[in-house]
């Protein structure tokens, strides 16, 4: 996210001086780390939870449709960046990977064929393919099929022009594109105190964690995307927005495989449904990595419980981020998601085996001996407070803006870094409504379907996924 923004201001006001505070030695370490998530490039091509099922047996698909919308323009903007060399050879983050979604079980098959009979004709998710027959899931993803049960039912959707991306190398990328213009990157430097000045700036305490050396930075404008350590720094910022929210960490793991027997059978990433009670960052799934030029197989995620905001942080992060302005929303969402910490619960005591015997309704051949465990990025679930519900939380992003538009921040997760480039472009419209309409000629330049929806125009949504597609090396 502030990878994205740095890189729009510098597009758009080249003129502006940007720096960025690193708390760790590099860039990209926590949740845009490759390892930390699972790179889908979130279209909404796979992910079922972006269309329940609604008590009537019906299938809705705005929200999915909404999200492509969102990745379209991200896609769009890497698209130029790439024709401007700002962005180098696109298969050093975005590489061609089939999406398909899978299931198991007669209800469950035919919740999907309704799924798929309402997006086959959606322009954004044009070439979508269903199908129930063993063989034909063979052919898409081999590991799905190999020793299992003929009687039972099964079905799968697929789209082959989905994308396995790399954040953290795209992360990397624009940021050497900013600083290469002028932009300066302090690393191993944590913002420890956030207070506004008389004259509406903001003071920032800032600590060199090499040598532990205090220093102040003063800056107009601050963005806090610092992941899971946003919410504490937005607290601590005054702002009246932030109010009532809290934040509910959850951990994961993946299993990994790199056996190349294994990983030249598979090349999609397969999600399934998620279990009762799970959040939706929680759906597994067996996906296709290819990470610093290097193919893999990953399986997940196992979700776990840490009161860490982040991987790097202390154990105090949970308990220290309650205020008495969010204490009765946070227990309200303890009291009103039993079936979630039942399911946490549940993951927690889960041993090995049990995690292979996850990975086995997927691929029934799964071997334990193949396969490492390995810990992903910690996640943190907004909950805020709504006038009708309550406590409530939310899976999803929010952007918190201050009234005056001279602060901003991210909180939430899924589908985060996909849709940062429309997330990023709502942070400048709210926080420079006066340089908006000087902007938009430049920003249509870089994405040209900027203010419309691709989905109401099959034509145009054609055109662009065409001409994405070349620029960024994918199948059309």
């Amino acid at each position: 996210m502030s990878a994205t923004l740095a890189t729009l201001i510098r597009e758009l006001q080249p003129d502006w001086s940007i720096l960025v505070l690193e708390r760790l030695g590099k860039v990209a370490q926590e949740s845009s780390n490759p390892w930390n998530n699972a790179g889908t490039g979130h279209a909404a091509l796979c992910e079922l939870n972006y269309m329940p099922e609604q008590a009537d047996g019906t299938v809705d698909p705005a929200k999915a449709v909404s999200i492509n919308e969102q990745f379209q323009v991200s896609r769009q903007l890497w698209a130029h960046l790439v024709g401007t060399r700002a962005l180098p050879e696109p298969s050093k983050f975005i590489n061609p990977t089939p999406h398909m979604t899978f299931v198991h079980g007669a209800a469950n098959v035919e919740y999907l064929r309704r799924r798929y009979e309402v997006l086959k004709d959606e322009p954004l998710f044009a070439g979508i393919e269903f199908t129930d027959d063993i063989d034909v899931i063979a052919e898409w993803a081999p590991l799905l099929a190999k020793k299992r049960n003929p009687r039972q039912k099964v079905a799968a959707t697929r789209i082959v022009s989905g994308t396995d991306v790399d954040f953290g190398e795209l992360t990397k990328l624009l940021f050497a594109h900013v600083e290469s213009h002028g932009a300066t990157i302090r690393l191993n430097h944590e913002v420890q105190g956030i207070k506004r000045r008389k004259d509406g700036s903001w003071r920032l305490k800032v600590r060199h964690t090499v040598g532990n050396n205090p220093h102040v930075v003063n800056a107009k404008f601050v963005f806090v995307g610092a992941g899971g350590g946003a919410l504490p720094l937005l607290q601590q910022s005054g702002i009246p927005e932030i109010r009532g929210y809290g934040g509910f960490p959850i951990s994961g793991q993946f299993l990994r495989t790199r056996n190349p027997k294994i990983v030249a059978q598979h090349d999609a990433k397969v999600y399934g449904k998620a279990a009762v009670g799970a959040p939706p960052m929680s759906v597994p799934h067996l996906d296709t990595r290819v990470v610093d030029g290097e193919a893999s197989v990953m399986f997940g995620p196992y979700a776990g419980f840490t009161p860490k905001f982040l991987k790097r942080s202390t154990w105090f992060d949970l308990p220290f981020s309650v205020r008495w302005h969010n204490l009765g929303t946070m227990l309200q969402v303890a009291f009103r998601n039993f079936d979630l910490v039942k399911y946490l619960l549940g993951e927690l005591l889960a041993n090995r085996e049990q995690k292979m015997d996850a990975l086995r309704v997927f691929m029934p051949t799964a071997k334990s001996r193949d396969w490492e465990l390995i810990t992903a990025g910690q996640r943190v679930q907004v909950m805020k407070h709504d006038p009708e519900k309550g406590g409530v939380l939310q899976f999803g992003t929010e952007v918190i803006t201050g009234a005056d538009g001279t602060i901003a921040g991210l909180l939430g997760a899924s589908p985060g870094a996909s849709t940062a480039a429309p997330i990023m472009f709502d942070v400048l419209k709210k926080c420079f409504p006066e340089r908006w309409d000087a902007w938009e000629p430049m920003i249509l330049v870089m994405v040209p379907s900027f203010g419309s929806r691709l989905s109401d125009d099959p034509k145009k949504a054609k055109a662009s996924l065409a001409r994405t597609a070349k620029a960024l090396q994918l199948p059309a």
